[in-house]
């Protein structure tokens, strides 16, 4: 849009036309969008300090789809000799994955009571810790509702990318 093209009003000053840096990237954060496998839940920009953030959608369960390159799903420990490991297994609902390396964080801050504790349920969409990258914090959502069934990484520990950091059970199930 160039400023011609906006409606005068008294005290308002268009929208500066953004910059070549600007343009170039968002042209390769298109192109980035583009070329990464399966499908994507949320790409994230920053220009200040520039970060980039990519979630990916995860596959409905029991599909058994995913994208070729995509980030693979959970394997369970089904394949174990116990007779229990099978039932094991079937309780588990998911696991809750680290989307960037860094640093994982319980809690908001130092001294503050955890975002959950095993036993707790979550619902979707809330927030089960925090990993730290670049000075940035961002937020670890649960993607499904459930139960914490076990907390896989310390306070402060460092994480990586597609790391489980805790799995969950559904919801009603005995522990």
């Amino acid at each position: 849009m160039h400023p011609s093209e906006i409606s005068p009003r008294m005290g308002a000053t268009p929208p500066p036309e953004p910059d070549q840096g600007a343009r170039d990237l968002r042209d390769e954060v298109v192109a980035l969008a583009r070329s990464l496998p399966g499908g994507l839940r949320r790409l994230t920009v920053r220009n200040g300090d520039r970060a980039i953030e990519v979630e990916w959608a995860t596959d409905a369960p029991g599909t058994g789809s995913s994208a070729p390159g995509a980030p693979a799903p959970a394997v369970s420990a089904a394949s174990d000799d116990r007779p229990d490991a099978g039932a094991e297994a079937a309780e588990a609902a998911g696991a809750v994955r680290s989307p960037l390396v860094g640093t994982f964080y319980a809690a908001p801050s130092p001294g503050a009571d955890p975002f959950v504790r095993v036993g707790d349920e979550v619902e979707p969409g809330q927030t089960v810790g925090i990993v730290e990258a670049m000075k940035l914090m961002n937020p670890i959502l649960a993607d499904e509702a459930g139960v914490v069934a076990e907390v896989l990484v310390g306070d402060a520990e460092s994480v990586e990318y597609d790391q489980v950091l805790m799995r969950l059970r559904p919801t009603g199930r005995a522990r």
